[in-house]
């Protein structure tokens, strides 16, 4: 059983999802969430009969703060961490990845994020591609899919697939879209891992952002060519001088429309915008045509 965990990231549902799943060994959580949704996420997790305390096994798909804020407080009450062996010394250190974030949400920190405090060696561990954890009986296999980030892991639990960011936002009946943050976005990476994702052939996938996707084949030819769609559009208001700052109005309005277009209520809108916020995509792809231009 897969118990999908709505963390109401800023008051909005169905913007930021953790999963539950109860095995032998007590409960499995696949994402934390950032430290700010931490109450809601422990409510979640009452609600299905647990306490956080007794969750052991926490498997990120990335470290993202949306995605792997709280795993700190998780591991100061004994839980493991499963991640990429990239992401690993941004755990045990936080340090960087906050000042960088500081830099960007100021004063919102806070508010968006809440806390990121080191994680003790003992309670993490790497795993690489392929690589299969047991526990109480279920297996997660760790499938390593870049191109969202380099420290990125789809999770693999029988014929499901929890695929972090790799696979989109994809919110109730709308469209999904590629969330591209700086500084990792890498098309030839995240192509190959959607063709990665399809030549496993899931039945299902678990969307951090938000739930489950069965329609798995027609889901990523569609994230295929929105990410293309979304790349290109940035790449020629690049080429044309735009600033980030005159870009993202511009941007904002036009994935906007797009969602419009699809039957995307103003309330979809605003949670697709708290799930991937646009100005995240315009700093993340303008980056990937500066390092391919240099290149």
């Amino acid at each position: 059983m897969i118990e999908t965990l709505d963390l109401h990231f800023l008051g909005i549902d169905h913007a930021i999802a953790s999963f539950l799943i109860p095995t032998t060994e007590g409960p499995v959580l696949i994402e934390t969430g950032p430290h700010s949704t931490l109450r809601s996420l422990e409510a979640s997790v009452q609600q299905r009969g647990y306490k956080l305390e007794e969750i052991r096994h926490v498997l990120l798909t990335h470290i993202h703060l949306d995605h792997a804020g709280a795993a700190w407080y998780l591991a100061r009450h004994g839980a493991t961490v499963y991640l990429h062996p990239f992401g690993e010394a941004h755990l045990a250190d936080p340090s960087k990845l906050m000042d960088s974030a500081r830099r960007i949400y100021k004063d919102q920190m806070d508010q968006l994020w809440g806390d990121m405090q080191p994680i003790a060696s003992q309670h993490l561990r790497t795993v690489k591609n392929g690589e299969v954890i047991g526990i109480g009986g279920t297996q997660f296999r760790s499938i390593h899919t870049p191109g969202h980030a380099r420290h990125h892991i789809a999770w693999q639990m029988d014929h499901v697939l929890f695929t972090g960011d790799v696979a989109g936002v994809k919110i109730g009946n709308g469209p999904v879209v590629p969330p591209c943050p700086p500084p990792d976005i890498d098309l030839e990476d995240w192509n190959r891992s959607i063709d990665l994702i399809l030549n496993e052939k899931p039945e299902q996938l678990y969307l951090t952002h938000y739930g489950q996707v069965l329609q798995v084949p027609k889901h990523m030819d569609e994230l295929r060519n929105i990410l293309n769609d979304w790349a290109y559009w940035i790449k020629e208001k690049w080429e044309q001088g735009l600033s980030p700052d005159a870009m993202t109005p511009l941007f904002s309005a036009y994935t906007a429309n797009q969602l419009r277009k699809k039957g995307v209520s103003e309330h979809g809108i605003a949670q697709y915008e708290a799930a991937n916020p646009a100005w995240m995509s315009v700093a993340g792809l303008i980056r990937y045509w500066k390092k391919r231009a240099e290149m």
